[in-house]
């Protein structure tokens, strides 16, 4: 069947997600941590404690997954995939994505997680599906993080469904910002980044990508969510990951392996509004908020 309008509100069953020390050191060098950040690239330098960047989140256990062979994109909701009907994963693009923290994750971990459908929107063109999900310590009971995440689905729009939210927000004051940080990603980049479990041949295989029209695969969205959340870290927190609170920010323009990207940052207080662009001036993550300590 085509994409199924009456899958809003479904929600997974309860899934054990766990991770070590070693798919966070893969993480951080997927999302190109090097010499500079120790504490999240390695985890056995005496002198300097393993941390985990806040980003993590979005893909804890997806390492484990893609060991197992389980191929899904987007395994943690597989479950609520199979509720949205059927479509091309060639025709998918990761739409916006946030992340709210407790508190600092550790190297190593379980969580039991849970997703929910809470919207899916008629663009026209295409569909847009948005997602919650939660991660709670399961010995404590304790939320560890909240995620928050929206697809497109090119091509399964039309059926005449409510357009969702529209309009700007997160918009940046029209002044300089008051951080920027620059990073470059590696042509490999995204061969890296796939460790960490999402096996989407969009961005490996490049007769996969061009059937989704694009030349040569394309960066992970999440990858490059992963390199702003760096630069927030960096900026905002001076690296330590207790002080960082959430994230949300908006793709808007696909990321090519070995593109070099900008995060620029606006502050008011203890918020915080950001872009990330290309170094051609493309913005490609947009309407992003962070809160910080």
């Amino acid at each position: 069947m085509p994409i199924n309008p009456d899958a809003v509100g479904a929600e997974s069953e309860p899934s054990e997600i766990s991770w070590t020390k070693w798919d966070a050191v893969i993480y951080a060098l997927g999302v190109g941590c090097g010499t500079d950040e120790l504490q999240f690239a390695t985890h056995d330098t005496a002198s300097l404690p393993q941390q985990v960047l806040p980003t993590f989140a979005v893909v804890a256990g997806g390492g484990e997954r893609a060991r197992q062979k389980d191929s899904n994109p987007m395994a943690s909701q597989a479950g609520l995939f199979s509720k949205m009907g059927t479509f091309n994963f060639a025709m998918l693009v990761h739409g916006e994505q946030g992340v709210a923290l407790e508190a600092p994750i550790p190297p190593d971990g379980t969580a039991m997680v849970t997703s929910k459908i809470v919207g899916m929107y008629d663009k026209g063109s295409g569909a847009v599906v948005a997602m919650e999900g939660t991660a709670v310590d399961p010995a404590t009971g304790d939320v560890r993080w909240r995620t928050t995440s929206s697809i497109f689905l090119r091509g399964e729009g039309g059926w005449g469904g409510d357009r969702g939210p529209s309009g700007p927000r997160n918009v940046a004051p029209d002044r300089a910002p008051d951080h920027q940080v620059t990073y470059e990603t590696s042509p490999h980049q995204a061969l890296t980044y796939r460790l960490s479990g999402d096996l989407n041949p969009l961005h490996s295989d490049p007769s996969f990508a061009s059937m989704g029209g694009f030349d040569r695969p394309i960066l992970h969205g999440l990858c490059s969510y992963g390199f702003t959340g760096r630069g927030l870290l960096a900026a905002l927190c001076d690296n330590d990951p207790s002080r960082f609170g959430s994230m949300e920010a908006r793709f808007s323009t696909p990321v090519f392996p070995g593109d070099t990207l900008t995060v620029k940052m606006w502050v008011e207080g203890k918020e915080c509004i950001f872009r990330t662009e290309r170094q051609n001036g493309d913005i490609v993550i947009d309407q992003g908020r962070a809160t910080f300590t």
